[in-house]
């Protein structure tokens, strides 16, 4: 590995640390980060997409189908264990309709690609986890706009359509970009993939900072109320997404399930909510959610670092 390969790298493993500045700048300096609203938000995130498309080959798919039943509970971690414990928690501590449904809509959207970085400061299976990541965010397409109208239509009025379209749009097409690009120009791919990681973490620093700025007034008045459903939230998907794969597989592989449950793109979540709902305050969960995912998931992460993965280890991949 040259220097300039362990700079990168070194950068990217601090990406707990950019989050947390991101955070402070996001609610006591909103405007040096609000000047990313929905527009940019949109390239942001779709540039985010394309980044974690250019580390992926159709091989990487042919992976999935030989590994169906690890990829499968991943799946299933993600869209079924995730959206109940959200409906569960906004149900049980009756939030007012806006909080509740913009829980819901969080709790529905796809693993993040902060999750490939957690997952490889935690020594779990990074190729798993992006795996993982890569078909929870294709499912999202149906997944999210589904379970959302689901989940909380009988709250709120939900356009599921409308959701498919922008998830599609913001998701999907830059992911498909990435993966054909590198399918296509490995060679051109090959320059910038090494850097890709770097520009994932600035990308996704950037979009947890300026929701933050964008609900500080609202956060600095309700932020306690707010941070008890939502930390429940991600505690509870990270300590189930572990301890129910821990029953089948082996301690790498929960590792990484835990981390891709409890990590989403709450990103996402921000922007649909402030695209297809009306009330401001849909758009507040995802916005606190940007901040417990990626401080619980890191946090996580580093305590599994310093402790060690078994040397009789189940390997439960298939390369």
């Amino acid at each position: 590995m040259s220097q300039y390969e362990r700079i990168i790298e070194t950068l990217t493993t601090l990406f707990p640390l950019w989050v947390i500045l991101g955070t402070i700048l996001g609610i006591y300096k909103p405007a040096a980060v609000t000047w990313l609203e929905t527009d940019l938000f949109t390239v942001g995130l779709g540039f985010l997409m394309l980044s974690m498309g250019l580390t992926l080959t159709f091989e990487d798919f042919r992976r999935c189908l030989r590994n169906p039943w690890t990829v499968g509970v991943g799946f299933l971690a993600q869209y079924l264990i995730k959206p109940m414990l959200g409906f569960f928690i906004a149900m049980t501590l009756k939030l007012s309709a806006p909080l509740a449904t913009g829980l819901i809509l969080v709790s529905c959207c796809p693993g993040g690609q902060a999750s490939n970085v957690a997952t490889y400061i935690s020594k779990g299976n990074v190729a798993l986890s992006v795996l993982m990541t890569t078909c929870s965010t294709i499912g999202a397409i149906i997944m999210t706009p589904l379970l959302t109208k689901l989940l909380a239509g009988q709250i709120v009025p939900v356009d599921a359509a409308g959701l498919a379209i922008s998830t599609f749009q913001v998701v999907l097409v830059p992911t498909i970009v990435g993966v054909l690009s590198n399918e296509f120009f490995p060679k051109f791919t090959s320059k910038i993939v090494t850097i890709t990681p770097l520009i994932g973490v600035i990308l996704t620093t950037l979009l947890c900072a300026s929701p933050i700025g964008q609900v500080a007034d609202v956060l600095k008045t309700q932020g306690t109320q707010l941070l008890f459903p939502v930390a429940l939230l991600h505690a509870a998907a990270f300590a189930i997404g572990y301890w129910l794969p821990k029953l089948t597989f082996g301690e790498s592989t929960s590792r990484t399930i835990s981390i891709e449950c409890g990590m989403q793109s709450s990103a996402l979540g921000f922007l649909l909510a402030q695209k297809h709902f009306t009330n401001p305050l849909v758009a507040v969960p995802s916005a606190v959610s940007v901040v417990c995912m990626a401080l619980g998931g890191s946090a996580l992460a580093v305590y599994w670092r310093n402790m060690p993965i078994p040397v009789d280890d189940k390997d439960d991949f298939k390369e």
